[in-house]
């Protein structure tokens, strides 16, 4: 920039175009109405106190109903993603939606939606998108933690039932800002019919959610897209849109999972597979702080303990700057780690890179297979152990090869054998390699001595180094690889080294690797079994983190103290894998692990080939401390702690293997020391030669005899004191001090005087202005205070605190942070959970969104729950006491056996059989304790999809405890056995006369409703009692006592576990059944009670004496009303009897022929009536044709002579007009 400031661009105003006008309009407005103000005052005056009263307050009712609760802000500086749910019935378009959008935020395709997908959607937002399938427990889970809902709706079906129970959920479970999107709409051909659906649908929704909610419509689809400018337009309205905090989510830490590691030990999920996993979640922390070591909900698997919280850095990171008007394409990130999404992936100890094909080049010639190296290492036969002791490794161009046995005994000598590839003879072959004049004999054959100078030694050096990799390459890698060794070689240009040392010896400089990385890369590729491998473990490694190494070209030869100087720092340049690597970066070692099928290589970073001179250790010390002030500690940064090892020399200097490498005591590797220091930003003391006078000089400023700043010299400070003071006299002593007199003197105090002077007065004139500020403040603080109200005031006091809870731990670094706080909002939290089910992994669906709820300390236990409970008007059954109902509570969902129950008058909380139709019923459950306020959901079901709506109540919790006793009505009958005037004995009510003595006093009735009390026990028999009743009972009467009888809550408690459930299943959980469903499935039918059952009456009739009417009574009667002397009438005798008449055969045949003769006779005399019938209605039809015809007829006639008398009339009127007739 050369010290030149950009200059902004300055706004240039519209002067023409459609905003331009539409200003000057407002402005011409403003000024004629302000001129009509002016001109006729009177006019905009008050013409109504009253109206204008009304007004008023109308618009401060507006106002006030706007106002929320205000709430302390608690969102971090850099907040979590917003999570946005985009929920629909089957084959809505859900995917379609989440591909686009994240097409329009990031100018990348996603093909699979799985898990979560993160995106950088602005310069201060960051989104993640979460797609719910068709199962009642994913609308659930999802509900409880989205910030945003996108609602889809298929216009050209309808709203469908999962709409509906999804809004339910949500009013529920806090409601989330809510957008519906209609689509399907290019299904409808006529724009009256798509207007008209279109408002019914935003009427309707409108209706759910509330008035004005915005609704997005997806015309039609582009080559299986969404249209541009509509999913833009869509992706403005996300990104601008504010939310209203949650009470569940700020109260609750939780993390939505994107990517999950299982870490159990392989050797223990072989041997044993259904073994408790260890797991580690991955997510961004929302909600509240969390603790470590806290207690945690998985929704569908169950509680559990962490066992340990970290933080990572962001995967998908906010850009730095934000003077920018618009992302570039390296900020529009894109995270999705499910869906194998996501250019970096950090974990606790590494860090895995994905390099895509464009990054990559490719190295091996097209005839030979890409893979033949990987290949040839999946097909070996041959142990590990095997091919490490058969295993050698040269650690210089002049020095012996080592193998195990030097390891174990390093000064025996004697014959040794070494397999050697002959290109010539295209076999193996075994040679012989003496001890004793090794190196004599390897510098002969390199040809090069330490005389020469660089150049020509690296040159030398690189041939003896490829010679020896001739030398090394086995049967399993070809002599192929010899000639693109020297054809890579040919073409890479000799550039003269600088040369450059290391204090450690296993690390490489800059220079080195820049030089000859590429040519290590390939050799280590090529060679087969020319390595040793020595595998270091150590407590902080866990057992899923390390890589499996197979043979590789160079030795992991580092120990723990290299490892701390060098910091973790290593330069990989050059090295380019196959495109379908994977590089796993690790302090001291880079991986590239391969596709599944492919096995892991490990690439090594050991030591170059260096010489030996004078002064080495001079030159090491000055490059390792300029590099480790240029760069930072990468080590620290990765794993958040230094490890330093135990450095004692001697231990060093026993264990050395041919100058370099040291035996691995992973025992004694690595000591944590929490408190220790980083010398990889400051120098060492180590470095500094205290007999030099130069370093003698460097710290002489500091201690009281050296030359200070002007400032703060003593004797400059004691020549300003004498100016200023001048001449005093010591009172103690007597004597006069003088001050300094010369011209000179007092021309420099003038020059500095008026200096500060100036400053002098500066400082007053600021002071004044502050002090007249501060008063000024107290002033209005004091008497402008009628426009502030008192919620005002309560949002400047949260403010306020919001201000306050941010500033406390502003300048602390995270570290530290986290001990206080603990693990904020919006970071990337890694989490440990160990006892996990191992069908969380083994049957673990990415399309299945698992979310970890942190809980508080009481959530974790469980006990009585007292519910208010609502039956869902859309629900078409009532619920039963003791049926088992599934709950949505807290992050939980669970079964449970509720027993619902009402409040009477009197306080008694009495038990219900079934729920209310349409009114509120108290429940008591056994669960986990929830806070109270905390809304839930019940459910009968949750597997599969009902024909109906599947929501059976909602409800909120009230209290905590067992402090509600519910009670059922319990009737004990009894009889009389003997009766007193009012007194009677009472028997089959009790059975003993300690229960009678229970109920002494109480109040007792019978069916006929005579009321009367319990007196006292009797002897006999074992539980009568006397009583006393208001009236005189009789033997029939039945006596019952009306009591109440305490119901204890049964205590069950069943999580639901659909996340176990294998793979195309999870919406098939099902637990307890209820006693209707259990009958049903079983085939048992109800045995009805008896006295239930509906019987034929038989009754007896019934004979009523003769009335009896009194003589003297009758004597009063009237004589139709008096008994009349009627004789009774006796039986026929039987001579009066006719007798019965038995016919003869004959007779009988007679009677037989006459029968038969009537019934032809009626049968014709039948069809001659319908006959008859037949003509007579067609002669009446007939009939009826002639009258209309007549009186047609006699209607045109009529029609005729009155047109005739019409005219006449009329001639008669016209006639009379004109005042004479023709006649006269």
């Amino acid at each position: 920039m050369d010290g030149k400031v950009k200059k902004q661009k300055q706004h240039q105003q519209k002067h023409s175009g459609p905003k331009a006008e539409k200003k000057k309009l407002k402005q011409k407005n403003d000024s004629v109405e302000e001129d009509e103000r002016k001109r006729n005052p009177k006019a905009f005056a008050v013409q109504s106190a009253v109206r204008m009263a009304k007004t008023f307050h109308r618009a401060q009712d507006i106002k006030t109903k706007k106002h929320h609760i205000p709430i302390v802000d608690r969102t971090p500086l850099e907040p979590p993603p917003i999570v946005v749910v985009v929920v629909g019935p089957p084959k809505v378009g859900k995917s379609t939606l989440i591909r686009c959008l994240i097409k329009n935020f990031t100018r990348q395709k996603l093909t699979d939606i799985c898990g979560p997908v993160t995106i950088v959607s602005g310069k201060k937002r960051r989104l993640t998108f979460v797609e719910c399938n068709n199962d009642i427990n994913t609308m659930i889970d999802v509900a409880k933690v989205a910030d945003l809902v996108l609602m889809l709706i298929d216009a050209s079906f309808g709203f469908e039932m999962e709409t509906f129970e999804f809004l339910n959920i949500c009013q529920v479970h806090g409601f989330p800002r809510i957008m519906g999107v209609l689509t399907h709409l290019d299904a409808f051909k006529n724009n009256k019919t798509l207007r008209k659906t279109k408002k019914n649908l935003k009427h309707r929704f409108w209706t759910e959610v509330y008035q004005g909610a915005k609704l997005f419509y997806l015309s039609g689809m582009v080559y299986g897209e969404y249209q541009n400018q509509e999913v833009k337009n869509l992706g403005r309205f996300i990104s601008v849109m504010k939310f209203r905090p949650l009470v569940w989510q700020t109260s609750h830490p939780y993390v939505v999972v994107d990517r999950l590691e299982d870490l159990t030990d392989h050797e223990r999920v072989r041997t044993d597979p259904k073994c408790d996993r260890t797991v580690s979640l991955y997510g961004y922390l929302r909600g509240t702080h969390l603790k470590n070591k806290g207690q945690v909900h998985i929704p569908g698997v169950g509680d559990f303990q962490v066992s340990d919280v970290n933080f990572l850095p962001d995967p998908c990171p906010l850009p730095d700057t934000q003077k920018k008007r618009a992302l570039n394409e390296k900020e529009r990130l894109l995270y999705a780690p499910m869906a194998g999404v996501g250019g970096v992936v950090y974990d606790k100890d590494a860090v895995y890179i994905d390099l895509p094909a464009s990054h990559v080049r490719q190295l091996q010639e097209e005839v030979r297979p890409t893979t033949e190296l990987v290949q040839s290492l999946i097909e070996t036969h041959v142990t590990l152990d095997a091919k490490m002791a058969a295993s050698k490794v040269s650690l210089f161009s002049g020095s012996a090869s080592l193998d195990p046995t030097d390891i174990n005994d390093e000064k025996q000598e004697g014959h040794r054998e070494m397999r050697v590839w002959d290109s010539n003879t295209q076999r193996e072959r075994r040679k012989v390699v003496f001890t004793g004049g090794e190196k004599e004999e390897q510098s002969d054959f390199s040809g090069s001595s330490s005389d020469e100078d660089d150049d020509s030694s690296e040159s030398d050096q690189e041939d003896q180094e490829q010679d020896e990799d001739e030398k090394n390459i086995t049967s399993h890698a070809p002599p192929v690889k010899k000639q693109k060794l020297e054809e890579i070689k040919g073409e890479s240009e000799v550039i003269p080294e600088v040369l450059a040392f290391a204090d450690s010896e296993d690390e490489l400089e800059k220079s080195e690797v820049e030089s000859e990385g590429e040519d290590e890369a390939e050799r280590a590729g090529d060679s087969g079994h020319s390595s040793e491998e020595s595998k270091e473990e150590s407590d902080e490694e866990e057992n899923e983190d390390e890589v499996m190494e197979e043979e590789t070209g160079t030795a992991k030869g580092y120990d723990s103290e290299e490892e701390e100087k060098s910091g973790g720092r290593h330069a990989v340049d050059d090295c380019r894998p196959h495109s379908n690597f994977k590089l796993i970066w690790r302090p001291g070692v880079v991986s590239f692990v391969c596709p599944p099928s492919v096995c892991v290589i490990s690439l090594f970073l050991s030591t170059g080939a260096l010489k030996w001179k004078e002064g080495l250790q001079q030159k090491a010390t000055e490059a390792f401390l300029r590099h480790q002030e240029a760069a930072p500690n990468l080590r620290k940064q990765v794993y958040g702690s230094v490890v330093e090892a135990d450095d004692s020399e001697e231990d060093n200097e026993e264990e050395e293997l041919g100058g370099l490498f040291r035996v691995s005591r992973p025992q004694k590797s690595k000591k944590v020391q929490a408190n220790a220091l980083d010398c990889s930003h400051f120098n060492p003391d180590t470095s500094h030669n205290w007999d030099l006078e130069e370093m003698l000089n460097s710290i002489r400023d500091c201690f009281v005899t050296g030359t200070w700043e002007e400032g703060q010299d003593a004797a400059m400070l004691l020549k300003e004191d004498e100016e200023l003071y001048g001449d005093f006299e010591d009172l103690e002593t007597g004597k006069v001090h003088k001050g300094s007199t010369g011209e000179q003197d007092q021309a420099e105090v003038s020059d500095e005087d008026r200096g500060v002077k100036v400053d002098d007065e500066e400082v007053q004139k600021n002071k004044r202005l502050e002090k007249k500020r501060r008063l000024k403040e107290r002033f209005d603080a004091e008497y402008d205070d009628d426009d502030a109200t008192y919620f005002d005031d309560l949002k400047e006091e949260m403010q306020k605190q919001a201000e306050l809870n941010r500033a406390e731990f502003e300048d602390m670094d995270d570290e530290s942070r986290v001990q206080y706080e603990g693990f904020r909002p919006g970071m990337y939290i890694r989490l440990e959970i160990s006892s996990l089910p191992c069908e969380f992994v083994t049957n673990f669906d990415p399309h299945y969104p698992i979310i970890v709820g942190g809980l508080s300390t009481s959530e974790g236990n469980v006990g009585y729950l007292q519910m208010r409970l609502k039956k869902h008007r859309w629900y078409d059954r009532i619920l039963k006491t003791r049926d088992p109902l599934i709950l949505s509570l807290g992050w939980r969902r669970f079964q449970t056996i509720p027993l619902y129950h009402i409040e009477d008058h009197n306080g008694r909380h009495r038990l219900l059989k079934y729920t209310p139709q349409h009114m509120h019923c108290g429940a008591s459950i056994w669960g986990p304790i929830t806070p109270q306020g905390t809304g839930f959901l019940a459910f009968q079901s949750v597997s599969g999809v009902k024909a109906n709506f599947r929501i059976a109540a909602t409800g909120v919790i009230l209290d905590l405890d067992k402090s509600v006793t519910i009670v059922k009505k319990l009737k004990l009958i009894g009889y009389p056995y003997k009766i007193f005037q009012n007194t009677c004995f009472i028997k089959g009510m009790f059975n003993t006369v300690l229960e009678v003595a229970k109920f002494e006093g109480a109040s007792i009735r019978t069916v006929s409703g005579i009321r009367g009390q319990i007196k006292k026990a009797l002897s006999t028999p074992p539980g009568a009692f006397r009583a006393t009743f208001e009236d005189r009972l009789l033997m029939s009467d039945i006596v019952f006592l009306r009591s109440w009888y305490p119901v204890p809550v049964p205590q069950l408690y069943n999580p639901i576990t659909s996340l176990l459930l294998p793979v195309g299943q999870k919406d098939t959980w099902s637990g307890m059944r209820t006693l209707g469903q259990l009958k049903h499935d079983l085939g048992i039918r109800n045995k009805p009670s008896t006295d239930s059952l509906y019987k034929t009456i038989t009754r007896a009739p019934r004979h009523f004496n003769q009335l009896h009417i009194p003589k003297e009574l009758q004597k009063a009667l009237p004589f139709k009303s008096k008994p009349k002397l009627q004789q009774l009438k006796g039986k026929t005798p039987r001579d009066l009897k006719r007798p019965s008449v038995i016919r003869e055969p004959h007779e009988r045949k007679v009677v037989e022929l006459l029968r038969a003769l009537s019934t032809v006779h009626n049968y014709k005399k039948k069809a001659a009536h319908t006959v008859h019938h037949a003509k007579h209605k067609e002669f009446l039809q007939q009939k009826e044709k002639e009258e209309e015809a007549k009186l047609k007829r006699k209607k045109d006639a009529q029609k005729k002579l009155y047109r005739i008398m019409g005219q006449r009339d009329q001639k008669k009127l016209r006639s009379s007009l004109k005042g004479t007739t023709q006649d006269d």
